[in-house]
Order: structure tokens, then C-alpha cells, then sequence
């Protein structure tokens, strides 16, 4: 596995490419905005997407990779991940009981985000372990394969720290480098989902936060914990399983951006049950009630499209099991939810984007923008599962699967 990932870490470190050229030969892309092009020329330069014109008409000297009849999209975002978590090698969710050194912990990270960026996924927002960072930075400056990933670290959990502490602990976030803050703002759904962090704490965290200019993700479940969070100021609400139309209105007019979950994380739970039993609160009652949140998920879905002016991103809740699968909720949601395939593409794009203030970065396939593009086999407008079937991979320039 070292030797593996040595070796990767070869192919892929950093040297200079601002002067490569290469011209992806496209028949149909999708833009992530919501705009369909066909036989075109993507001309990147470096890291950087420079020109987009009709076939052939770009100069020559570029490197032409064809990507015959496959769908071109820009490499999808997923707001919600957990790449650290992974089984150990007793089949089991590892734990710090384990015996796992801090090394292989992290080799496992690594398989996990070099398995989610084959997948298509170039950028992912973690939330959160402290190892987050180091995962991170190894990513961005050593060569690491793997996706963008901006990390909340550790979350703020715990509902018997004041406000003041809580502000604290959101500097200190920010001292060790966090990209967002991470709140608890409720209890998970198999222990029922009710809110633990009061009103006042989530003003206190959220506006902290704000103020340093870091956004906040927050975990709620129930509507009360979500409309607390809403009210509070806080950037992104998680999950929502038991949200409200009243409180999902709330969010469309405070501009509060939702992402709920569709399947994925319920079924990877159910389908690795063996694998989790036992553990902290995976028991008998907690898997059942994952199987009750199963339909109410597609159900919050719906609900939160029909909601006039709300911003539902995309984040699947990936964990232990899930990585190279985060697809899997987009075609949920078009399947089960009858969200309309475009509209989700772009949510895992271009508004994923701009909720983590990178709009001006990815997102999109449009010039001066980073060459982050994939292509999958079948047209995903027609039939979303060809989302599965992600063949080509670019990250910034670099083409990491062909």
C-alpha cells in the first residue's frame, strides 16, 4: 500500500505546467450552468480552462485527446464527505480501539479519496476530522491523488459549552486551519434527531464564525433544530429529515442554502449493517430508524425543490463503504425525488460552487476556470446512471483517468 501510494505521489507531484497545452475534443458538453454545447474544442492551458470553440478551429500545436461520444461535465462537488472513516482490516467501521496506527488511518483516507476523485468527484468538502488536513494539504502540495478538499476539522458537538467557549473554539478552528466550521446542532437521526445546541449557542458559533469570514455548515434534523440554524444566520443546513414546508420557506428567504440526503448514506448504513453494529448508537433501534428515514428522505427532497427561491446543494453524508459511490444520491434524487437531471447536475456543480465560495474557481466548464472535467459514457440528461460511468478524469489540468 506505501508503495502504492509512493508511486502515485510520483505520477502526480507538482511540477511546472503552466505552458502544457491540450485540447479536449468534445460531442457534447454539459457546462454545470445549465448549457448544452456540441462538437466543440476545450483548449486548456496549464491548470486553466482557456478557450472553448467549434471543432477545429483552435491552433494547432496542443495535445488532442478525443474523447469520441461521451458526455463532458465539469468535475462534480460533493458538499458532504467523510473519506476518513474506512473498515478496518477486521471488517469493522474503524475506531480508535482498533489498533490502527495514525499511518494506516491515513492510508486508508487516501484509498478513500483516490477512489471518490476516480469517480469523477474533483472537489469535496469534509466535515470533519482533524486528520482532514493533513489529507488535505498532502492533496493540494505533495502530489497525493485525490480531490480538493476544504475541512471543518473537528466539529463543535458538544451542547454544555457556552457561547463564549463556543466563539473560542471557532477562532481556534481557524487557527489550525479549518476551511468551514462544523455544528451539531442536533442529535443523529437514530438517536431521533431532536435539538441539542441552543438558540443562543448557534448564534454565538454562527456569528463568529461570519465574522472571520468563515462559513458553517450544521447539522439538524428535526425542523426545530434547522429553523434555529436558519434564524441564527448559519451558512448551510445538513440533512432535514423531519424539516417542515414552513421551515423550508424560512431558509428560501434567509438565503440559507439545504442539503438533504437522498439514499446513499441510508443504504450504505444498511447494506454494511455487519460492518457498524455495536458501535457507539448503530444499534437494532438506529438502523431501524434509518429504514424510516429511507422514504422521508425523497420525500424532503421533493418538498425542498418545490420550494420557490431555496438552494438545495448536493452532499451525500459519504462515510465507511460510500467513497467511489457519490453519484448515487444524484440518481436518487432524479429517480425518486423527480428532481430533473440538469437541475441536479448543476446543484453537484455549479451551485455546490458558489455555496462554498469557489464559483469563481469550478464548477463550470467556462474559460479562466480551473480544468476540472470528466466525461461519462451515455448522455446523463437521457439516463442519470450513466453518472456511473465515469471514464475520463481531469483535476486542474492533469488527467488522472483516461
Amino acid at each position: 500500500m506505501v508503495l502504492m501510494l509512493v508511486t502515485l505521489a510520483g505520477l502526480f507531484s507538482p511540477q511546472d505546467t503552466t505552458s502544457a497545452r491540450t485540447i479536449l475534443r468534445a460531442a457534447t458538453v454539459l457546462d454545470g450552468r445549465g448549457g448544452v454545447q456540441h462538437n466543440v474544442d476545450i483548449l486548456v492551458v496549464g491548470s486553466r480552462i482557456a478557450r472553448i470553440a467549434p471543432r477545429g478551429a483552435l491552433p494547432a500545436g496542443a495535445r488532442v485527446v478525443d474523447l469520441g461520444d461521451r458526455t463532458v461535465l465539469p468535475g462534480l462537488i460533493d458538499a458532504h464527505t467523510h473519506p476518513v472513516w474506512y473498515f478496518n482490516r477486521q471488517n469493522r467501521l474503524h475506531t480508535s480501539a482498533d489498533g490502527d496506527t495514525p499511518a494506516q488511518s491515513m492510508l486508508a483516507a487516501a484509498a478513500n479519496a483516490y477512489a471518490t476523485l476516480l469517480a469523477g468527484f474533483t472537489t469535496i468538502q469534509s466535515v470533519g476530522s482533524r486528520s482532514d488536513a493533513d489529507l488535505r494539504d498532502w492533496i493540494a502540495t505533495q502530489g497525493l491523488p485525490g480531490p480538493r478538499i476544504l475541512t471543518s476539522l473537528e466539529p463543535l458537538a458538544d451542547p454544555r459549552v457556552g457561547p463564549d467557549s463556543l466563539r473560542a473554539l471557532v477562532r481556534q478552528r481557524r487557527a489550525q486551519g479549518a476551511d468551514l466550521i462544523k455544528i451539531f446542532a442536533s442529535a443523529s437521526i437514530r438517536e431521533g434527531g431532536q435539538q441539542t445546541m441552543s438558540d443562543s449557542q448557534l448564534v454565538a458559533v454562527c456569528g463568529e464564525a461570519k465574522s472571520l469570514g468563515l462559513r458553517t455548515l450544521v447539522h439538524a434534523h428535526s425542523a426545530a433544530a434547522v429553523r434555529a440554524a436558519t434564524l441564527a444566520g448559519c451558512t448551510q443546513v445538513e440533512h432535514g429529515i423531519f424539516v417542515t414546508q414552513e421551515v423550508l420557506t424560512l431558509m428560501a428567504q434567509r438565503g440559507t442554502y439545504f442539503d438533504p440526503q437522498c439514499a446513499l448514506v441510508f443504504r450504505n448504513y444498511l447494506d454494511n449493517r455487519a460492518r457498524y453494529l455495536g458501535i457507539g448508537n448503530y444499534t437494532d433501534s438506529g438502523f431501524a430508524a434509518m429504514e424510516r428515514a429511507l422514504p422521508l428522505a425523497a420525500a424532503d427532497i421533493r418538498l425542498a425543490l418545490a420550494t420557490p427561491g431555496l438552494k438545495v446543494v448536493y452532499g451525500t453524508d459519504a462515510v465507511a463503504g460510500a467513497d467511489g459511490h457519490n453519484a448515487e444520491d444524484l440518481i436518487c434524487r432524479v429517480e425518486k425525488a423527480a428532481e430533473a437531471p440538469m437541475h441536479a447536475i448543476m446543484a453537484a456543480m455549479s451551485l455546490n460552487a458558489e455555496a462554498m465560495g469557489l464559483a469563481a474557481r469550478i464548477g463550470a466548464i467556462a474559460p479562466g476556470l480551473e480544468a476540472d472535467i470528466i466525461a461519462v459514457d451515455g448522455d446523463p440528461l437521457r439516463d442519470i446512471t450513466a453518472l456511473r460511468h465515469v471514464s475520463f478524469v481531469m483535476k486542474s489540468g492533469r488527467i488522472v483517468r483516461f
